[in-house]
């Protein structure tokens, strides 16, 4: 059997949400953040698979997260943003464009 480390993982990960598999990516990422919490990177790459997958609630807690950890990554602020208006909450959603485009000095591009 093999052992795979964290990073390798990550890079399934990776792997699965390059190829549009989103809720596969979703699948190995949360093992990978289950076991590094802190890592903001492979928390972000889980919200946005979350995202592309429509499990929103799930991928507005992850990006909430990276927020508290990191208040001013303009790129959690748009995902967080595009998340609560598929949800239909525009005010709330406004907040974090606005946040994302003052960090920016515009809004970050959503892949």
């Amino acid at each position: 059997m093999t052992h795979t480390t964290l990073a390798e993982e990550y890079q399934r990960g990776t792997l699965f949400f390059d190829a549009q598999d989103f809720a596969g990516a979703a699948r190995i990422l949360a093992g990978v953040v289950a076991e590094e919490p802190r890592n903001l990177a492979a928390r972000l790459l889980l919200a946005r698979a979350y995202f592309h997958s429509a499990q929103l609630h799930h991928a507005e807690t992850e990006l909430r997260t990276v927020l508290a950890q990191d208040p001013v990554e303009p790129y959690a602020h748009m995902v967080l943003a595009r998340t609560l208006e598929r949800q239909n909450r525009l005010e709330e959603a406004g907040t974090h464009r606005r946040q994302a485009a003052a960090l920016t000095g515009g809004e970050p591009a959503m892949p």
